[in-house]
């Protein structure tokens, strides 16, 4: 693209220069022989065949791998009475703090004595119930042999006394029957020995009378076998059988009396066992309560009281609060130090949601505490969160990840926890590429382009980013080996040929798709088609090539984001307004 250059004088394009030109600009513009406007080599960059790393700027804080949190774990008021000074380094089974006892001490001796009271009452709960165990075994037994003897006794009855009486009756009657014929017979021969005059009357009346009594017995041993079997044998059976009924129904009674009387013996054990339990583990409550009135450090590391920490992180509210002391009152689960491994440390780094997707586990890092920034530690991602955290109210719109990045140092290096510190996580690694700076490259809508310069003219080319790190973008097409190109834009009085507008002209939804990828500016990849650095896919550093807005990042007029803006068609060169 060729394109004639307008001439303009020096000291007039040297007067609007110095008037636009932003404090912040260090480069500078002068005046050929000829009287046209030059650009000063400041502000130019020699592009060339390099090697670059793609490095993420990352920033965050120190902490170590691995920390115990020291808690008071008593639930009543706990008073210091000894406390190991804030930064000693301690060993594992070293003490920490220790706290007063004595309250403890006592109500401990109380908890054992009603301990041993709860006892007794449960072995007397447990005696008692063995005790109406016997009770009940005893009295159902007699329950049963009464039972048994009646049930015998109406067998007895039945098989023996009804039978007995049955025969006996039997019996009166028959003997009755022939005793009464006995005596007819001879109230007959008296009749006729009367009527012959061989005995005398008496003797006949005698006859007679017993014959009648005869008769009475019979009709009486016949009456009685009816009034047994009618009457006297019902009562009997009725009274034997009740007697029976009445053993059993007994038996019932005793046994439901007794199994009443077992549940609440059996009641009383449980509740007995059950305060026993109570009080037992009330005592080794304050057992376990009073052993942790010594505090004893688990793992060696370095002790950071909780005063020293933010109250989000549990402090004791924050930077205004008393550190810990002898006579210091603690609440019950306060925590009262951190205790932190030092010979362990790693970095929590905070990367933004766009850039999380590029960190992978066993990237290269190398970080530098704000307390010692001349001296590099080398590490590793370790982790990456698995939810993002917003940054608060005061920008609610900003996510970020935490990356840890575990640290090649040891306590020697003289690294604590909560340091701020800076670092850089190595992405990949750019081999043999068309390299130019970051400043360089300009972006219009969907183009990029940079300003190249052709002796006294400033041309606008259109370029294909590759990869890029926070100050290098590798160029795939639109520069050479060998061409210069210009590190900001255009000032006023330069002369610059631009390309055709039609190239910027895209449809709405491609562009609604473009503005909606600018985002953060600082934090936005190249706008380039996916490379790969060392066998893993990079989209371009946290640094990539700027977008311009209504301002540059000079400060001077960017070109419009329209096809109509100041973009001229690359026949005609045009001075930049």
């Amino acid at each position: 693209m060729t394109a004639i250059s307008k001439q303009i004088p020096c000291t007039y394009a040297t007067a609007i220069f110095l008037l636009a030109l932003p404090t912040a600009l260090l480069s500078l513009s002068g005046c050929g022989d000829d009287g046209t406007s030059v650009v000063a080599t400041l502000d130019v960059h020699e592009v060339k065949l390099t090697d670059f790393d793609i490095l993420l700027p990352v920033s965050g804080e120190l902490a170590a791998l691995k920390q115990v949190e020291i808690r008071n774990r008593i639930e009543q008021r706990a008073v210091i009475k000894e406390i190991v000074a804030e930064g000693t380094r301690v060993k594992a089974g070293d003490v920490l703090v220790r706290l007063a006892q004595e309250e403890l001490s006592d109500k401990l001796k109380d908890a054992q004595d009603k301990c041993n009271t709860a006892e007794s009452a449960r072995i007397a709960a447990e005696q008692a119930l063995m005790i109406k165990q016997g009770e009940r075994a005893s009295e159902l037994e007699k329950a049963a042999v009464a039972v048994q003897i009646a049930h015998l006794a109406l067998e007895g009855w039945r098989n023996g006394e009804v039978v007995s009486k049955r025969k006996s009756l039997e019996i009166a009657g028959e003997t009755a029957a022939i005793n009464h014929k006995r005596l007819v017979d001879r109230f007959n021969e008296s009749a006729k020995l009367v009527e012959n005059g061989y005995i005398p009357r008496d003797e006949y009346e005698k006859d007679r009378i017993a014959m009648i009594e005869a008769a009475a017995k019979v009709e009486q041993s016949k009456l009685d076998l009816e009034v047994y079997d009618k009457y006297t044998f019902g009562q009997e059976e009725a009274k034997k059988k009740s007697d029976l009924d009445q053993a059993t129904a007994e038996r019932g009674r005793v046994e439901q009396k007794f199994d009443a009387e077992l549940v609440k013996a059996k009641a009383d054990l449980d509740s007995a066992a059950f305060r026993l339990a109570s009080e037992k583990e009330r005592l080794q409550n304050l057992e376990t309560q009073l052993q942790s009135t010594t505090l004893i450090a688990p793992i060696d590391g370095l002790v950071v009281y909780a005063t020293s920490l933010d109250s989000s992180n549990g402090g004791r509210g924050g930077g205004d609060a008393q550190p810990p002391q002898i006579g210091t009152e603690l609440r019950p689960n306060e925590l009262v130090m951190m205790l932190p491994d030092t010979s362990r440390m790693i970095a929590n780094l905070k990367v933004s949601e766009a850039l999380s997707g590029r960190i992978e586990l066993g990237l290269t890092a190398t970080v530098f505490s704000d307390a010692m920034p001349n001296r590099p530690f080398t590490g590793e991602v370790l982790s990456v969160s698995v939810l993002a955290a917003n940054g608060g109210w005061r920008d609610p719109n900003r996510r970020e990840y935490t990356v840890k990045v575990v640290l090649d140092a040891d306590e020697s290096s003289g690294l604590k926890p909560a340091m701020r510190c800076k670092g850089e996580i190595l992405l990949g690694h750019v081999k043999s590429a068309i390299a130019i700076p970051v400043q360089a490259v300009f972006r219009q809508g969907p183009v990029s382009f940079v300003y190249v310069r052709d002796g006294s003219t400033i041309v606008q080319r259109e370029v294909t980013l590759g990869r890029s790190s926070e100050l290098q973008a590798e160029v795939l097409t639109g520069v050479s080996a060998g061409d210069e190109v210009l590190l900001r834009e255009p000032l006023v009085g330069e002369s610059v040929v631009r390309l055709d507008p039609k190239i910027f002209e895209v449809a709405p939804l491609a562009v609604e798709r473009e503005q909606g990828s600018v985002g953060d500016a600082s934090m936005s990849a190249p706008t380039s088609e996916t490379a790969k650095g060392e066998g893993r896919e990079s989209r371009g550093g946290r640094g990539g090539p700027r977008v311009r807005g209504a301002k540059g990042a000079e400060g001077a007029s960017a070109p419009s984001a329209t096809p109509s803006g100041s973009a001229t068609n690359s026949a005609q060169p045009s001075s930049t307004q």
